[in-house]
């Protein structure tokens, strides 16, 4: 039974399927709110999909349109959504299965088959070139299009994009927040100086958000990508490296999903691995500061959601963000992570002055927070 109360995304869905019984959501995702509806023929299913209102969205986007992307890419690269024509619009096939992010994979490793259709796809990949995907639309600026194979240069671009459009442009509401955890805009130096050094390597597709809910592993045990939405063109080791950081292997895995990268990425495009001893490191501590940055952020804005602060998920929020800060302690020239109760401390200081200053804007009395 549908609610009396729904979204306009729903509504907009309902329409579109012409029946408002064969939509299923919303489902979970931060960016979309996304449903699923059956085709007329009975026989398919497709993802409904809109962004979502007053979202921070802290990661750059190099394609115009991840419908437009994944047609093109149909025939290269195995396992990907179909992209169906409905109601003039390009829908995402949906793809039934159950993603690696849910038990009993869950910060585990993974199994022997779904680690080489792992490696299989990154061999893919690393086969299409920029040239291949120029009648693909961008919605990049020009400066952020290094030459083919300046590495140095992409990251560059990267670290200015989270510099900019993260940090920077969230200075005002977070400054005293990230101050009371010991980060500052110094870490973004500290990887530029670092990246001076890095080897050329020729620029291929990417993924750039290959984590554990964005593979969905089918009821006969295909392994398919999903959620193309951040893919650019650039240095194959980056790709590695992101997979790396949000995938949590065990040790042993993490080092044989390097090994087997290697092989397959020499072996398709000779020169694609060129310097990786030295640069991986570095590209692992960019992901790592890159996520202190962002996550910061979403959680301390998450405790924020609803009517009021949430205190039962306060000592959580922070031992995550402990965890992230210890993760990253070295790049960002920290000792060590600040103690579980001075995070705790940070993060209902931060809400106290947002919601003094929120109240103030709309001339109401903010909620009373106890002092820390």
């Amino acid at each position: 039974m549908t609610s009396h109360l729904v979204s306009g995304s729903r509504q907009r869905a309902e329409e579109v399927s012409d029946a408002s019984s064969v939509v299923m959501g919303p489902l979970k995702g931060y960016h979309h709110e996304t449903y699923v509806l059956a085709l007329p023929n009975g026989r398919q299913t497709v993802k409904f999909r809109e962004p979502r209102a007053e979202i921070l969205w802290f990661d750059r986007r190099c394609f115009t349109s991840e419908e437009d992307l994944l047609r093109a890419l149909n025939g290269s690269v195995t396992r990907i959504p179909d992209i169906h024509d409905v109601a003039g619009m390009g829908m995402q096939g949906f793809i039934e299965g159950r993603t690696l992010g849910t038990h009993p994979w869950r910060g585990q490793r993974v199994s022997h088959s779904v680690f080489d259709q792992i490696v299989d796809l990154f061999q893919e990949m690393v086969r299409i070139t920029p040239d291949r995907l120029l009648g693909v639309e961008r919605r990049c600026k020009e400066e952020d299009r290094p030459k083919n194979g300046d590495t140095t240069g992409f990251l560059e671009r990267l670290i200015i994009f989270t510099e900019k459009h993260v940090y920077t442009k969230n200075h005002d509401e977070f400054a005293a927040l990230f101050g009371d955890l010991g980060v500052d805009g110094k870490s973004f130096a500290r990887i530029r100086e670092s990246a001076k050094g890095m080897r050329q390597r020729p620029f291929c597709l990417l993924h750039a958000d290959l984590h554990r809910k964005n593979f969905v592993l089918d009821p006969h045990g295909q392994l398919w990508t999903i959620d193309w939405e951040l893919a650019m063109l650039g240095d194959p080791l980056y790709d590695l490296a992101t997979h790396l950081y949000l995938m949590r292997y065990p040790a042993d895995q993490e080092r044989r999903m390097t090994q087997e990268w290697i092989r397959v990425v020499e072996r398709t495009r000779p020169g694609g691995t060129d310097g990786w001893e030295n640069d991986l490191p570095l590209l692992l501590d960019f992901k790592r500061v890159q996520s202190v940055f962002t996550d910061v952020i979403r959680t301390s804005l998450s405790l924020c959601e609803g009517t009021g602060f949430n205190w039962a998920a306060l000592p959580w929020a922070a031992l995550k963000l402990q965890r992230i800060l210890d993760n990253a302690a070295e790049p960002l020239g920290l000792e060590g992570a600040p103690s579980h109760a001075r995070i705790m401390g940070a993060l209902v200081r931060w809400n106290r002055v947002l919601g003094a200053t929120r109240a103030a804007r709309a001339g109401q009395v903010p909620e009373r927070v106890e002092p820390v």
